[in-house]
């Protein structure tokens, strides 16, 4: 595997060039204002009027339309949700890009599925920070950066690698090491961590410990300390030290118990599943789903996450992080 750190960027192929952020949530803030405060010229794409308009401005940032971002842009980089870059791209951005310039994504989704098709005069690249924006900003601030990862679909000017690896040295993230990968790989393995580990593996595995826990008698709040406060306490110690420096780190009595029963909790059947899950995203079953989804309105996301908000578990949660000083 190729990692490149900031003695391998060319920095300069960025010199006198404009990069557009096409939004300003999570990671739009914060990688527009590092690659600013790195010396790069950056411009923030936005709705007119819309809520994140005030909120750059008072960062200090360039403010155009969307559309004007990208008619001055020679590199375009699009930081909205998945959901509405075709539908954007479209609209707003298509129109004004000329030949030459690039087009750059933090998540391969819609050119990997085909709901973005580029013309062929244009670069199309990833550079992606595997980290969340508060983040990719915080470690800038502190003089370092989190990792990432850079891709390249079409190399039109034949120097596309060395524009996304500027880019993501202007956010910080040579400073740590930016991984080599492709659009197809990027977007197929963070689908399925993200459903099938990350957040919906982990939600459903402390929802159903919780739920075991208060079914058999015992008090929720104990139940919820138990099986959701306390996972963050397990998973920093993996994040620091890996799975042998948690074994380590916590009881024996721990130790022994997670390894003789944890392929109980996980079993053939739970990883027959996983291999499903992955399927799907590997076909475009998932992304198809998706897109119906949202021209639907989204009833069944609404619906879950109405469910979701009367749990139980959410209940005690809301009451047991005010009492750890995690919310007001």
């Amino acid at each position: 595997m190729k990692i490149y750190y900031e003695k391998d960027v060319n920095i300069d192929v960025l010199k006198d060039k404009t990069i557009a952020v096409i939004g300003y949530g999570s990671q739009g803030s914060a990688q527009a204002q590092n690659m600013a405060e790195s010396g790069l010229n950056v411009v923030v794409g936005l709705r007119k009027g819309g809520n994140s308009w005030q909120t750059a401005l008072d960062d200090g940032m360039k403010v155009l339309t969307m559309e004007e971002a990208a008619e001055v842009a020679d590199v375009i980089h699009i930081l909205i949700p998945d959901e509405i870059q075709a539908q954007v791209y479209e609209k707003s951005i298509k129109p004004g890009l000329k030949e030459g310039n690039t087009l750059s994504f933090s998540h391969g989704y819609n050119i990997h599925y085909q709901y973005i098709i580029p013309p062929e005069n244009v670069n199309v690249t990833m550079i992606a920070p595997k980290g969340p924006g508060s983040t990719v900003r915080g470690q800038y601030l502190d003089g370092f950066g989190v990792p990432g990862l850079v891709a390249v679909h079409q190399d039109y000017t034949g120097n596309a690698h060395q524009v996304a690896l500027a880019m993501g040295q202007g956010s910080g993230l040579t400073r740590a090491g930016v991984l080599e990968t492709t659009f197809k790989e990027e977007t197929e393995t963070d689908l399925f961590g993200e459903q099938a580990v990350l957040c919906g593996g982990v939600t459903e595995l402390i929802k159903a410990g919780f739920q075991t826990l208060v079914e058999a008698g015992y008090q929720p709040e104990v139940a919820y300390f138990e099986t959701c406060h306390e996972v963050k306490l397990i998973v920093d110690l993996i994040y620091k030290k890996g799975f042998a420096g948690m074994w380590h780190d916590v009881s024996n009595t721990a130790e022994f118990g997670g390894l003789t029963r944890r392929e109980r909790v996980i079993t053939e059947e739970s990883r027959k599943e996983m291999k499903e899950i992955l399927k799907e995203i590997q076909n475009g079953k998932f992304a198809k789903e998706w897109a119906l989804e949202n021209q639907a309105g989204n009833p069944q996301l609404k619906r879950m996450r109405a469910i979701e908000d009367d749990l139980e578990i959410e209940k005690q949660g809301k009451k047991l992080r005010k009492l750890c000083g995690l919310e007001k």
